[in-house]
């Protein structure tokens, strides 16, 4: 007997919780002055997956410029989105250091790669409005 419904694999189930959450990250450089090559964009890819995998999350898509970088995260609800980032940020900054030390020092200074801040949406799903009229719709009691 086939099953009432069809395996989707952007839904997490877990125990007690059934999910499908997903952030687009956008890093950039401190300030933003541009290090970015395609091998260290190839390189920051690989360490970010790694530390996806770590966090049991997955690095869906990656791509990037010379003055910063985007993410797309499907993470589980137990991941706080900014420990994520802070981890993100921290390993490939330290590495990305580390293996390309000539390069990025044209770039930056001190012990700095990425700038502080960062942004952060949350995306898929259904649009804001839909799920919005169907709220509204709600057949409430009384």
């Amino acid at each position: 007997m086939a099953p009432r419904w069809e395996s989707n694999p952007n839904i997490r189930r877990g125990r007690m919780v059934v999910c499908t959450l997903h952030a687009h990250l956008v890093f950039t450089p401190k300030y933003r002055r541009g290090p970015c090559t395609d091998e260290i964009l190839r390189r920051c890819e690989e360490i970010m997956r790694a530390v996806c995998a770590d966090f049991e999350t997955e690095l869906v898509e990656f791509n990037g410029e010379a003055d910063h970088v985007h993410l797309l995260v499907h993470y589980p609800p137990k991941v706080a989105l900014s420990r994520l980032v802070g981890s993100l940020k921290g390993v490939s900054a330290r590495r990305l250091r580390q293996e390309f030390p000539g390069h990025i020092r044209k770039y930056l200074w001190g012990d700095h790669f990425w700038s502080p801040s960062y942004f952060a949406a949350s995306c898929g799903g259904a649009p804001l409005s839909i799920i919005k009229e169907y709220i509204e719709n709600q057949k409430r009691p009384g």
